[in-house]
């Protein structure tokens, strides 16, 4: 039924307005208190205005009028009326009233308020639909950056608390495999009684969706937590009685928990596909979260396994070590004849015996390597030397042991004079493991030849199965291949070469016999010396195996100083920065003017490297943190303000990582 408010004093016009519109509700005002009553309590659809009324002010009157949701119609009679008063109303019609305009006028304006009313509402819907699709959006951007659990199960109430904007909220979830937490969200404070029913509900929940609980939770064991936004009013058994909404999480047979939500404003459909959708959005990083978690607690087994391994291989080794050096002695001085003569067959036994101990101290030795470097302490010490000299003393070393085999070792070194920054200990080391491999595997009076040449790391050419290692090398490099014409080695078996106790499957190599220690040793040596080593083969014709180490230049002296200097701050259980400094070259000439600011002691591990118009000064901090490197920063921009005539107006990037046991990287500008 249509509501009518007639604001007027005429009765011939009220009685026309009465006759056209027999059915609908009709009030006559002529007070303004009872208008405005009207209007705020019987809340008309049409307020017809009389614009001959002398008993209030037009202009006033519509003003107010306007401010709520009816259509004003002025009935234009004598009086004049300015544009104020026009502006305010809907419409008009004038006197004498003809009673088919005013019903069509005013059924019209009816219809297109109806229509207006509808698009509103439409129009809500949609922007509140548009809402919730961009809290599903954002929800699903934050839930894809997290594998914490606690933080997803916070992102998912928080999007269904944006998104639906419930009253309450309660989340079973579980924070391990023993420890199920309810998450209570609620707008107000819960009574003591609402509670223990939240509790017994969630239970009862869990229970009946799961046919075999793998864990019987109790009230006693449910861990809770609260998060209560307002103080000023407690909810009690009431709030059971809003409309509620439940959702497990669960993907496949995979359970993490459930949430359900209360609101005292019933729900709608597209809230319940919101809802479903935001909980469904959770299951898969909570899965990732979960694996990721497993993943965490193995790796941990297994790095207590493999320090456990070390510890006991370094033990072991170390006691088996002290007596068989006394076994070793003893052989010695019985050979040189210090504790009486023998026999031809007691000397034959006793050189078996020292020849097999010196065999088993080198096990020994493999096994410690192996132990310290997988600790991270194998110990370097780097300097600048060339190559030949240590192939010369490895070759000498060796060439007693090929003798026996009657087996020539050649040495065609580089002719190019160049170092390397390497600890050439460690490089003998490596040599010496090559070429004794290269002597048990080559027949009985074979070749054995050693090459050293300069190569660029673009010219290098190697089985696809070493790419990983090799790829990553850029620059020039000192490349030293041993090749034997020995058994050679299957391709498929190439890439398990460097594996640890690996051995490749044949008569001959079972012959041999050996720890398997030696070559993955030797990829570990050239790895700390920025390195690589591979081999290729062909069966029957022998095996090639390459190592490279960086030409020496000042990136490369620079490297290895740094990766020195990280082993020995790992050892100290200390840290080092790398703080980088780039600007104009004539910026960082000045600042390496600075003695006071740029000490010897920086500038004695630094490299300088130009890139186009801008030069990068990399200087290494010992002890080095965060603040130390952010404490040069600020000592550099002191000393560039106050010298504004030297250095100008320049621009400065820093950028530093930490190394040791945390690594760190920032950037800055000033």
């Amino acid at each position: 039924m249509t509501k009518l408010l007639l604001i007027s004093e005429d009765g011939e016009k009220e009685k026309i307005v009465r006759e056209t519109f027999p059915s609908s509700e009709i009030v006559v005002s002529v007070e303004e208190t009872q208008v405005f009553d009207v209007l705020e309590v019987e809340e008309p659809d049409v307020v017809i205005v009389d614009g001959d009324i002398e008993a209030f002010d037009l202009k006033i009157l519509c003003r107010k009028i306007k401010h709520y949701p009816v259509v004003i119609l002025l009935i234009l009679g004598e009086k004049e009326h300015n544009k104020d008063v026009m502006h305010n109303a809907n419409l008009f019609i004038k006197a004498p009233i003809d009673k088919k305009l005013l019903s069509a006028t005013i059924d019209s304006s009816l219809k297109t308020r109806q229509a207006l009313l509808k698009l509103s509402k439409s129009n809500q819907e949609l922007a509140r639909s548009l809402y919730q699709l961009n809290v599903l959006y954002n929800t699903s951007s934050q839930l894809a950056g997290s594998l914490d659990k606690d933080k997803l199960v916070s992102i998912m109430i928080e999007g269904i608390e944006k998104s639906l904007s419930f009253d309450l909220s309660c989340t079973l979830i579980f924070r391990s495999e023993r420890e199920p937490v309810l998450i209570i969200n609620s707008l107000y404070k819960i009574s003591d009684r609402l509670l223990e029913a939240l509790k017994l509900r969630a239970i009862l929940s869990y229970k009946s969706l799961l046919s075999d609980p793998p864990i019987d939770i109790k009230i006693g064991n449910l861990k809770i937590e609260k998060n209560i936004k307002h103080n000023i009013q407690e909810y009690d058994f009431s709030v059971l009685q809003y409309d509620n909404m439940f959702a497990p999480i669960a993907l496949n047979d995979e359970f993490f928990g459930f949430t359900e939500i209360y609101r005292e404003k019933p729900f709608s459909t597209e809230d319940a596909t919101c809802f479903q959708t935001l909980v469904q959005q959770v299951t898969i990083p909570l899965q990732s979260a979960s694996f990721t978690q497993e993943l965490k607690a193995t790796n941990r087994k297994l790095q207590k396994l493999e320090r456990l391994k070390s510890e006991f291989i370094s033990i072991v080794s170390h006691e088996l070590r002290t007596p068989l050096t006394a076994i070793k002695n003893a052989m010695d001085i019985i050979l040189s004849g210090k504790a009486g003569d023998m026999t031809e067959n007691i000397e034959k036994f006793v050189s078996m015996g020292k020849r097999n101990a010196i065999r088993l101290s080198g096990i020994i030795n493999d096994l410690l390597d192996i132990s310290k470097i997988e600790a991270g302490k194998m110990d370097f010490k780097f300097e600048l030397i060339r190559v030949e000299p240590v192939i010369e003393y490895v070759r000498n070393n060796l060439s007693e042991v090929a003798g026996e085999k009657n087996l020539a070792i050649k040495y065609i070194p580089s002719g190019e004079d160049v170092e390397v920054y390497a600890d050439s200990n460690r490089l003998e080391q490596v040599l010496t493991n090559l070429v004794s491999n290269a002597i048990k595997f080559t027949p009985d009076a074979g070749e054995i030849e050693i090459t050293s040449k300069v190569v660029n790391a673009r010219e290098l050419q190697y089985d696809n199965c070493f790419e990983e290692d090799i790829k990553k090398l850029q620059g020039n490099y000192l490349q030293v291949c041993v090749e034997d014409h020995g058994i050679g080695i299957e391709r498929k078996d190439l890439n398990h070469v460097f594996d640890k106790f690996a051995q490749i499957e044949n008569s001959l190599s079972r012959k041999v016999g050996g720890s398997g220690l030696g070559l993955p040793i030797a990829r570990q040596l050239m790895e700390a010396h920025n390195g690589a080593i591979w081999c290729d083969s062909e069966i029957n014709k022998g095996s090639r195996f390459y190592f490279v180490i960086p030409i020496a230049n000042d990136k490369s002296n620079f490297m290895m100083i740094k990766k020195q200097l990280v082993q020995k701050a790992r050892s100290n259980g200390t840290t080092i920065a790398v703080i980088k400094i780039k600007s104009t070259e004539k910026v960082i000439e000045n600042l390496l003017r600075e003695n006071n600011l740029l000490n010897k002691t920086y500038m004695t591990n630094s490299l300088l490297e130009k890139e186009g118009a801008m030069t990068t000064l990399s200087l290494i901090l010992m002890d080095g943190d965060k603040p130390s490197a952010e404490f040069l920063k600020k000592k550099i921009d002191s000393v560039v303000e106050q010298n504004k005539d030297l250095y100008g107006k320049c621009d400065i990037m820093y950028s530093y990582d930490i190394e040791g046991d945390t690594h760190e990287k920032d950037s800055y500008s000033r």
